[in-house]
Formats: C-alpha cells, sequence, structure tokens
C-alpha cells in the first residue's frame, strides 16, 4: 500500500511541479558553473547504496573542501542560486525520481552517506536499514536549519554531528519505525511544507504526543533565546537532552535523561 501511494504521489508531484522543474534547470544552466544535477552514494533500503539526486547547490568539488559532507551556515562553497534552493528545500525535489525508481519512499529516514550511516548506534542501523529512505520524514522536519547549528563550534562539525546530532535522529528513526502509519506519514507530509512556511514551528510536538522530544540547543534561534512557549514544550517532555549556549560552544554538553 505505501508503495502505490508513493508512487501515485510522486507522479502527480512531478507533473505539477514541472513548470518549476523545468525553470530550475533552465537557470542553473546558465548561472553558477552550469550543472545541473548533483548524484552522491547514500545508503538505501537494506544497505543497498544508491545515488541520491539533488539539484546543484554548491561548487564543483566542495565535498573535498572545508566541512567535506557537512554544510555550514554561510557556507561559502554554495552557490548564489543554491541558497534559494536549499532555502526553500526545491533542491531536493529531483528525490521525486528516486521515489518512482524505488530507491526511496515519500516518508522515512533521510538517506545517509556511509560515513554518516556509521556515526550511528548498531541497534539504530539495523532500524534504518530496514525502512526505505524518505524525501522527508521526523528527522528531516526537526533538523530543517541543521546548516545553522553547525555554525559558530568550538569542535569539528563531523565530531558535533556524531556526538550531539546523530543520537538524537537515530531516536526519531525509531519513533518513526514503530508508528508507520498512513495518518503518520500523512501528518508528515503536511508538516514538511508547514516548517518551510513557518520554520519557528513546534508543531511536531503538538501532533505526536509520543514523539522523542528535542534537544533545547537545536531549537531555532528565536527559541534558543528562550522564547517560554517553546521552552515549556522542553521542558514539559519526560526525556530532556540540555546543551546551554556555553555548552555548545565548547562542545560540552549535559545530558539529562529520564528513563
Amino acid at each position: 500500500m505505501k508503495r502505490v501511494l508513493d508512487i501515485m504521489i510522486s507522479l502527480v508531484a512531478l507533473v505539477a511541479l514541472a513548470p518549476l522543474l523545468m525553470l530550475v534547470m533552465i537557470i542553473l544552466r546558465l548561472t553558477g558553473e552550469g550543472d545541473v544535477f548533483y548524484i552522491q552514494k547514500r545508503i538505501g533500503y537494506k544497505m543497498k547504496p544508491f545515488g541520491l539526486i539533488k539539484f546543484v547547490t554548491m561548487a564543483r568539488g566542495s565535498e573535498k573542501m572545508a566541512s567535506g559532507d557537512i554544510t555550514r551556515k554561510d557556507d561559502p562553497r554554495v552557490l548564489p542560486f543554491g541558497k534559494i534552493l536549499r532555502k526553500t528545500k526545491i533542491n531536493e525535489l529531483p528525490q521525486i525520481i528516486n521515489v518512482l525508481k524505488g530507491d526511496m519512499s515519500i516518508i522515512g529516514p533521510r538517506p545517509l552517506t556511509l560515513k554518516h550511516f556509521n556515526y550511528y548506534a548498531d541497534e539504530v542501523k539495523e532500524v534504518i536499514a530496514q525502512m526505505h529512505p524518505g524525501l522527508s520524514g521526523a528527522g528531516s522536519i526537526f533538523f530543517r536549519n541543521e546548516e545553522t547549528l553547525m555554525a559558530d563550534l568550538d569542535m569539528s562539525c563531523h565530531d558535533f554531528y556524531k556526538q550531539h546530532i546523530a543520537p538524537y535522529k537515530g531516536e526519531l528513526e525509531i519513533w518513526y519505525q514503530h508508528n508507520r502509519y498512513l495518518w503518520v506519514d500523512m501528518m508528515l507530509v503536511f508538516l514538511t511544507a508547514w516548517v518551510i512556511v513557518f520554520p519557528k514551528t513546534n508543531l511536531i510536538f503538538r501532533l505526536f504526543q509520543s514523539i522523542p522530544q528535542g534537544p533545547v540547543f537545536l531549537m531555532d534561534k528565536r527559541d534558543r533565546k528562550g522564547s517560554k512557549s517553546s521552552v515549556r514544550v522542553i521542558e514539559d517532555a519526560p526525556r530532556i537532552v540540555e546543551i546551554g549556549p556555553t555548552a555548545r560552544k565548547a562542545g560540552q554538553s549535559k545530558v539529562s535523561h529520564e528513563r
């Protein structure tokens, strides 16, 4: 049933978005370095690698520069038009083709490079490997501002990802594996569009009461300043992972788990 819905939604989306996709392809061809698509090897269902398709947003050879395959806020490798594509997530739309091919699903864990896949605990790897990676998902929604989180670090961005981001992403993927229902997928599709328009929203925590609560330091800039409404969402959570601004800059974490 899920595969049938993936095909139907992908076909409709491809037809509906065709004018936008063609426009983006023309602009990319005429600007930047002239490249249109970027294909990167990712880990798929049952550990089968596949080529993830994206619109080009960065200069050629970017994966061999600076922070490698991790993009940071105001990353100089990002092309001018690429900034627009990344902010709106339009650069991800070619993955509709991956969904049609059966490499991916509309909703699922985000497909990882082998390097990032190995940052996860073994039990998380087992869970991720048993699901088709998704065009979007709980991890994608919560971490839509991941580039901002990588700014102003006094530690390697890869170490930061491994120590602080991967553990929570793993919790989200395990949560999804236990809640793979049609209505959950539909809500996640809705939330994917919602956070593009309202990036500071905490709606995901209101719609899914059982979802693991996010570390305070991973909230967007407004929430890190401590607005009462967003802080309350975290403080009321049964599980709290908190890294304050000072600890974040120093690369030190304060973790409190209630099991």
